[in-house]
């Protein structure tokens, strides 16, 4: 039964569009798989997927500027990017691209299936029980996924909103990269991944504008939200 959702996934080799299909579908998400850009952009578009699997090197569009567009159109659904070079990583999550997770090639397709449900458990929230969340001009509504900034709405992917929430649960209370990449992203340390979640502390500090001192960096240390 696909009863998870349609996950669209945008992947020129098809013999890893065919084992990532195959965990997917293992796991009870519906799959359509795309071998080039401007057929992956279209798909997107039209099928409204619950989260999009996008490799950077695609004919045609790219991965990365697939991502661009869907912001660009208001579209957040989750995005996780696959590339073939770790030393890619910085470029392509530090565009402000949107993206909120990335694997690099060779990877474990049960590890995907686990970050793209990670990804959809974090962007489904935690209902409308947890309390509304405000320091500073900052206010955050984990129940209805919304941020702001002295009442101006910001747009958050999934991973930015919840980075921010972890934050501010906490205030004063410094993080450390690997307790913040276990919490927010949901897996254990790995030097690309410490490195993410700098990059993706500075697209949050970059979307907050005026506010983004409430983000202090604790050198040698982590990250503490303080107003």
């Amino acid at each position: 039964m696909n009863d998870k959702g349609l996950v669209l996934v945008v992947e020129d080799e098809r013999p890893i569009a065919d084992l990532v299909r195959l965990y997917l579908s293992r796991d009870g998400f519906g799959v359509h798989v795309e071998h080039d850009g401007a057929a992956g952009l279209a798909a997107a578009r039209r099928l409204r997927p619950v989260a999009c699997v996008l490799d950077i090197a695609l004919p045609g569009i790219d991965g990365t500027e697939i991502c661009r567009r869907l912001r660009a159109d208001g579209d957040w659904t989750p995005v996780v990017f696959l590339t073939a070079r770790d030393d890619e990583v910085d470029r392509i999550l530090g565009l402000e691209l949107g993206g909120d997770d990335y694997m690099t090639k060779p990877f474990s397709p049960r590890e995907l299936v686990a970050r793209v449900r990670a990804l959809l458990r974090r962007a489904a929230g935690p209902g409308d029980g947890e309390r509304v969340l405000t320091l500073g001009a900052v206010t955050l509504d984990p129940g209805r996924r919304l941020a702001s900034v002295a009442g101006r709405t910001l747009s958050l992917t999934s991973t930015e909103f919840d980075l921010l929430g972890h934050l501010l649960r906490r205030p004063g209370r410094v993080f450390t990269r690997d307790e913040l990449l276990a919490g927010v992203w949901g897996y254990a340390s790995s030097h690309a991944g410490t490195r993410t979640v700098d990059v993706h502390v500075a697209q949050v500090r970059a979307k907050l504008g005026d506010a983004a001192g409430l983000i202090r960096t604790v050198r040698g240390v982590g990250y503490t939200a303080d107003a």
